[in-house]
């Protein structure tokens, strides 16, 4: 069994069509065919079946590509393990990140860590907060930031960068708008602007109405920070935001105010699986995190 054969079965099964396969390996449809030969030889099964000019994988090809994938990230790590142990600075990191880290902790980290090593490359990857989680664990991500950081999963790696509060965010013309801070419970009869269901930030405002003993009316729903915003500037309704979403500026016809009671927090750090090493230019960025983060946390 050979590397090349699993590669062209990966491909194939991903495509499942032959010619397309081969096509974008850039080699004869006749050799991936015949390795594919090769390999069924090998084993001793079919691992497709055709249908009309399309193949689709059989049910023990379904049970291969599983391991084979599984195989290939063990592989690929290793090598890439291998060439970063010759040249730790000239790596590439794939990092995940959710919604409300895209607009300034992620862009201030990164670029940060490239002015020390400008040679290690990033591939980046926005996600919801199971998604990140998921994908760390099944490799195909290396670091992922999130906020909260999970407590609960024990096949993955934790370290928690700073903690912050969530602020009501609420139109211009909102008869709160003049107050210094609030309670929740002021906000009990309002329309809310949220992130769907699936979003962490979602479920974090819904738990903190009902401490406050209500649950919210939410009206409106957007997927990233500037939707959400601008619905709040035009009045539709109000919406709980982390501070640090506020860095650049508070959105126009919109007021950010601080909530007295009861206080939401969430921590905000990075995971990392703990079923493998770090390789070399991992390792270097995920210390430089942690240092550049607990700088901050001095000087503040």
């Amino acid at each position: 069994m050979e590397l090349r054969q699993l590669r062209y079965f990966m491909e194939v099964a991903e495509r499942e069509h032959v010619s397309e396969a081969a096509a974008n390996l850039h080699v004869a449809q006749s050799a991936i065919s015949r390795q594919i030969a090769n390999l069924e030889a090998e084993l001793g099964v079919s691992l497709f079946e055709r249908e009309g000019r399309n193949i689709k994988l059989t049910q023990i090809g379904k049970v291969f590509l599983t391991h084979t994938k599984t195989a290939m990230k063990a592989i690929d790590h290793a090598k890439k393990q291998i060439d970063e142990h010759l040249d730790p600075e000239q790596g590439s990191i794939k990092i995940g990140f959710p919604t409300s880290l895209a607009s300034h902790l992620l862009p201030t980290v990164i670029s940060e860590f490239k002015g020390l090593y400008p040679n290690i490359a990033f591939q980046l990857r926005q996600g919801s907060y199971n998604f990140l989680i998921e994908s760390v664990k099944n490799r195909e991500i290396d670091i992922a930031f999130l906020g909260p950081v999970p407590t609960d999963i024990s096949d993955i790696n934790t370290h928690i960068l700073f903690t912050e509060s969530l602020y009501a965010l609420l139109p211009a013309s909102h008869p709160l708008a003049n107050q210094s801070s609030i309670n929740l419970s002021d906000l009990k009869n309002d329309a809310f602007i949220l992130f769907p269901k699936q979003y962490i930030l979602h479920k974090l405002v819904v738990d903190g109405c009902k401490r406050a003993g209500f649950s919210p009316m939410v009206s409106s729903e957007g997927e990233d920070l500037d939707a959400i915003k601008g619905l709040v500037s035009a009045g539709i309704g109000v919406t709980l935001l982390p501070e640090s979403t506020f860095y650049d500026a508070t959105p126009r016809f919109t007021k950010k105010i601080a909530i007295d009671l009861p206080q939401i927090r969430r921590s905000v750090g990075i995971i990392t699986p703990k079923n493998r090493e770090l390789a070399p230019s991992e390792k270097v960025f995920y210390q430089f995190v942690k240092d550049f983060f607990a700088r901050l946390q001095q000087f503040q």
